[in-house]
């Protein structure tokens, strides 16, 4: 099975800090670093790391040349990662010394990829192959289109969130990946409970408590607790949870097993600093997993 990832791709500027910034405070920066990111590009990396055959479609300018190549040596299949004329994306993080973080983006080529990509990516996609999308992207309307075309899967991680996107395509999900605050903010902008979006299947990641997945089909919940760890950097857990949730469900494991082995990746991930980078490999998760017993 593959899976399709119509997904951002950006440049992150890490500034470790004492403390995350007040409005107006200027503080100095203990380090910096620059590596790989974007919601898109992690979670390809995570799905790819998790041992799916994963195929990214995206876009950069001339200056990201080196991030598509990252996600090359990765093993993802790059071919539909367009370069346009506009600026990479890039993002701004600041970590704290509990591992906590903020996050600026821009969005920049994110938001230019060309519809021919996309198009060309999915020309052979068949039932059984599975579509991610973020919301750092544009085309996420005509993917899910596209993909229901061809019997594709579609799981929609809908951050950042906007109530808008998100309403355009729900209706149309197999699986929404969302965390607790993006739920509530979609069941207020809808005026629903989460119990009746008009979707098959929801997960929800609830931080240092775990996630839930809901089906919405039989009206059933699955609990996973998220493992003990000491955080060392939170960033991108989220992608890798996502990444290894997909990657889990494409290569044929349930739902709660698939949640299991996700829950064990994003664990990993957090004791270590960085973005796409610090995302464990299979084999590593596998070995966390063996020694939680």
């Amino acid at each position: 099975m593959t899976i399709f990832n119509l997904g951002s791709i950006n440049a992150d500027h890490f500034y470790r800090l004492s403390h995350l910034l007040s409005p107006g405070e200027t503080l100095a920066a203990s380090a910096y670093d620059r590596g790989l990111g974007g919601k898109g590009a992690n979670q390809s990396v995570a799905a790819a790391r998790a041992g799916a055959d994963v195929r990214h479609i995206g876009a950069i300018g001339a200056d990201g040349r080196w991030m598509r190549e990252e996600l090359r040596l990765d093993g993802v299949d790059c071919t539909h990662v367009a370069e346009v004329e506009t600026a990479s994306g890039h993002a701004i993080i600041n970590v704290d010394a509990a591992g906590e973080n903020t996050i600026v983006i821009f969005a920049g080529a994110n938001r230019a990829i060309p519809v021919t990509a996309l198009e060309a990516a999915l020309s052979d996609a068949a039932p059984g192959d599975y579509i991610l999308m973020q919301n750092e992207t544009c085309l996420q309307v005509e993917a899910v289109e596209l993909a229901r075309h061809k019997g594709v899967f579609v799981a929609y991680s809908a951050a950042p969130f906007e109530a808008k996107a998100v309403s355009a395509v729900l209706d149309k999900l197999d699986l929404l990946l969302l965390n607790a605050v993006e739920a509530a903010q979609l069941c207020e902008a809808l005026d629903t409970r989460l119990e009746a979006l008009p979707v098959k299947a929801v997960c929800v990641t609830h931080g240092a408590k775990g996630a839930v997945w809901h089906d919405l089909i039989d009206g059933t919940k699955h609990d996973q607790p998220a493992f003990k760890v000491e955080p060392v950097d939170t960033t991108a857990a989220g992608d890798t949870f996502a990444g290894y949730l997909v990657a889990g469900l494409a290569d044929g494991l349930k739902p709660a097993q698939a949640m299991r082995l996700a829950a064990a990746a994003s664990a990993v991930k957090v004791t270590r600093a960085g973005t796409a980078a610090a995302i464990p490999k299979r084999g590593e998760v596998d070995a966390f997993l063996t020694a939680q017993g």
